[in-house]
């Protein structure tokens, strides 16, 4: 008796319900229970007829992996005429729409499925993982044994093909290992990239890495059968409001911390296995190419020295026969160090033997194994797939103890790009290019290595991690002096950014202290260095120009005071400021950028005029990156470092004239930005982060500070300004940063008689900018 399509749908509900079973129970018995349902479809609907069918099942369904999002991939094989089947295929494809799953469905006769799989390349991937459903299986052994042939024929065509579309869907979707909320199907190192590899493989130009990877796949799978249970709906990517729900579907998961960490060690290990594929697929097809030589392996591949115990082999850094990494402390820091500097990967191989025989240097570590390990962090992009090969086959733990607590630790901060282990990776790829600047380069590219090593232990990160590079030096054999370099690199390391962005670097005290803090200028100068290096490998929102700008002025300071100089006087105006100032009224110029633009105000200096400009610049839709004000007697000069949210700016002539009526007050500011707000203004649920604010004495300068961070949404200068303006206080000067989605402002604010505020006025204008802020 045939199960009917409510029957089916039920049953499926039922395996979801079915308490014990764990992911792989789940897919294989849905597998097991489609199979069976469509083969009682089959045998009711076209055993009957003369000619032979073959209901084959295709991709996912094909390889097993059914979830209750999946839709069924199917393909229904023939020889009969069009009419008979479209008649035999109806009878398939009409009850699985009853079912209310999703379907793909093609109707081909062998040698049309074998036509279309020659030409589209997602195609005969889904054929590689076809298996028969029911029906004639010789069907199905033609049409499997023709497209195998034509996949290993065609292979020195198509793989260089499918590589580019690898490459499009990484550079579209990301790296699942890095990313807050990676799509574990489409992501690189995702579960297609598995299907890739095993697409691969079927075409025997090359080998494929055997190992962790194929272990990560069940995981993702796992992942994925649990996303779709918890949302009802066939999502594949990992959104943040349901980390933890899915972490609770899965064994051995305790939170969605645990659980991101995890897709990241699953995502990488499918990643290394896909590099290490197409790297000897472009080399041997490139090879196979330029010599028009059929095989694609050689019987006797060249053996080129690289350096004490190693070779290259075949485009690989390999261990050479004599080489003996048992009794060899040094060598597995040299051939990594010689692979990363010549541009070339360790082989799986090389990895496996030094993972397995290869001894961890004695400690403390002797000056050519130091400076083996420095040659590779300063390689620049190269070390990037020499240190993933070492770290995959866990041999940077035993080099460096305790970096497994921030391997693929995620960073829930939406300006890095990276997991805790690969950004400081990055960071030394970064440092690399910039140890020509100062005098030790080694020291700068520790620090570069250990800024955030101290990440994900709780606590002040840079005071662990300061503790931790103690330690950590000392083992590799650094001298005592060296140490305290790296350790104060590691201490103190956020320490330039945040003077340069949130202090007043014309004020002396400032400067001192932190010229104090730092000792010397070779600790400047490298600590400038690192500063740059780590804002490049954080990612855009905090490597921009006038950042970099600021950090520049502040090291310039440094230098000035502790070289015994006089401090840099302030920048002068220059001439159009100047004529601004001199003009009566408002006047206004756009120096218009291609990643920014610059918008100086100058006008007579009252109470709220920062305010104002700010409201006209929202509503111009001009996103703040940066601004300063300075007063000139009775005239303000304002200075806005702007990007169009989209398009482009608009006309200067069009913004002037907003600032100038609404300084004059016929342009109501607050009131169409609060228009806008009510029609627009649509925050996530459960709204933004809670905003900070801080109001503390600058007493060197006689004013009173203001440090605001807070979600930067349209229109917030403009109301901390005004809440500034209500608690009767005037802001004198303003240091603004937008990073991402955050806002750092700082203000530098005095009553309306230019004296700094009381204690009891400082706590009120902190409720009232809280207040302003919602």
């Amino acid at each position: 008796m045939t199960v009917t399509a409510q029957a089916y749908a039920s049953a499926r509900e039922e395996i979801a319900r079915r308490p014990g079973l764990t992911g792989p129970g789940r897919r294989a018995a849905l597998t097991e229970l489609t199979d069976d349902w469509l083969g009682g479809l089959f045998a009711a609907g076209i055993t009957s007829t003369p000619d032979p069918f073959c209901l084959v099942a295709v991709g996912g369904y094909g390889r097993g992996e059914l979830t209750l999002g999946s839709d069924l991939d199917l393909l229904l094989l023939h020889k009969s005429g069009v009419s008979e089947a479209s008649r035999a295929a109806d009878s398939l494809w009409y009850p699985i729409w009853d079912s209310g799953v999703r379907l793909d469905h093609s109707v081909r006769t062998v040698s049309e499925a074998r036509r279309l799989a020659s030409e589209d390349l997602k195609v005969i991937l889904g054929l590689l993982d076809a298996r028969p459903v029911a029906g004639d299986q010789s069907l199905f052994e033609q049409l499997r044994s023709a497209v195998l042939a034509d996949w290993r024929a065609m292979a020195e065509k198509r793989l260089p093909e499918l590589r580019d579309l690898v490459q499009e869907r990484r550079e579209r979707f990301g790296e699942a290992s890095q990313l807050l909320e990676p799509d574990v199907k489409e992501s690189y190192g995702g579960l297609r990239d598995a299907v890739v590899l095993e697409g691969v493989r079927a075409s025997w130009v090359t080998d494929v890495p055997h190992g962790a990877w194929q272990e990560s796949v069940g995981f993702l799978l796992d992942v994925r059968d649990a996303l779709h249970r918890v949302t009802g709906r066939a999502l594949d990517r990992l959104v943040m409001q349901e980390q933890e729900a899915v972490a609770v579907e899965l064994v051995g998961v305790p939170d969605a911390e645990a659980l991101l960490r995890a897709v990241y060690e699953s995502a990488r290990a499918i990643a290394y296995a896909s590099d290490v594929t197409w790297h000897r697929v472009d080399r041997l097809t490139r090879s196979r190419q330029r010599s028009g030589f059929r095989p694609l392996r050689r019987k006797t591949p060249a053996r080129i020295p690289l350096t004490d115990g190693v070779v290259i082999q075949d485009g690989e850094a390999v261990l050479a026969m004599e080489a003996r990494p048992g009794s060899d402390e040094g060598l597995l820091l040299r051939a990594a160090a010689a692979a990363a500097q010549a541009g070339l990967r360790l082989s799986p191989h090389t990895v496996e033997r030094l993972a397995a025989e290869g001894v961890v240097p004695r400690v403390p570590w002797s000056r050519s194994v130091r400076e083996s390990f420095i040659a590779l962090l300063g390689a620049g992009p190269s070390t990037v797939p020499v240190w993933e090969a070492l770290d995959q086959a866990g041999i940077i733990e035993r080099l460096i103890p305790g970096w497994d607590v921030v391997r693929s630790a995620p960073q829930r901060n939406p300006l890095h790009t990276y997991t805790v282990d690969r950004h400081l990776v990055e960071t030394c790829v970064r440092a690399s290019s910039l140890t020509r600047n100062v005098d030790r380069p080694d020291l700068l590219l520790m620090g570069a290595l250990l800024h955030d090593i101290g990440k994900a232990r709780g606590g002040d990160h840079s005071e662990v991690g300061a503790r931790m590079a103690v330690d950590l030096a000392a083992r590799m054999g650094f001298k005592d002096d060296d140490v305290a370099v790296i350790e104060a690199l590691v201490r103190h390391h956020l320490l330039l950014p945040d003077t340069a962005t949130k202090r007043d670097l014309e004020d002396p005290v400032v400067i001192s202290g932190v010229a104090e803090t730092l000792g010397t200028l070779d600790v400047v100068d490298l600590m400038h260095e690192l500063v740059v290096a780590d804002s490049l490998a954080t990612g855009a929102s905090v490597s921009t120009d006038w950042r970099f700008a600021l950090l520049g002025d502040l090291v310039d300071r440094l230098r000035a005071v502790m070289a015994g100089r006089p401090l840099p006087e302030p920048p002068e105006l220059s001439e159009q400021q100047r004529v601004a100032l001199e003009q009566p009224g408002v006047w206004v110029l756009m120096d218009v950028g291609d990643a920014a633009s610059v918008v100086t105000v100058a006008a007579p200096d009252r109470v709220g005029l920062l305010g104002l400009v700010a409201g006209v610049l929202s509503l111009n839709r001009l996103n703040v990156l940066a601004a300063r004000v300075q007063t000139v007697g009775d005239r303000a000069v304002q200075e806005w470092t702007v990007r169009p949210a989209f398009g482009d700016p608009p006309a200067v002539e069009q913004l002037g004239d907003d600032i100038r009526r609404a300084i004059e007050g016929t342009y109501d500011v607050a009131a169409r930005l609060a228009k806008r707000d009510a029609d627009y203004a649509k925050p996530p649920p459960g709204g933004y982060p809670e905003p900070h604010v801080d109001v503390r004495a600058d007493g060197s300068r006689g004013m009173t500070l203001v440090e605001v961070r807070a979600h930067d949404v349209p229109g917030l200068l403009h109301r901390v300004a005004r809440a500034v303006t209500a608690a009767d206080a005037s802001i004198v000067g303003a240091k603004v940063s937008t990073l991402g989605a955050d806002a750092v402002d700082v203000f530098f604010v005095t009553d309306t008689a230019g004296q700094p505020l009381t204690e009891d006025r400082m706590a009120a204008l902190r409720v009232t900018v809280l207040s302003a802020l919602g």
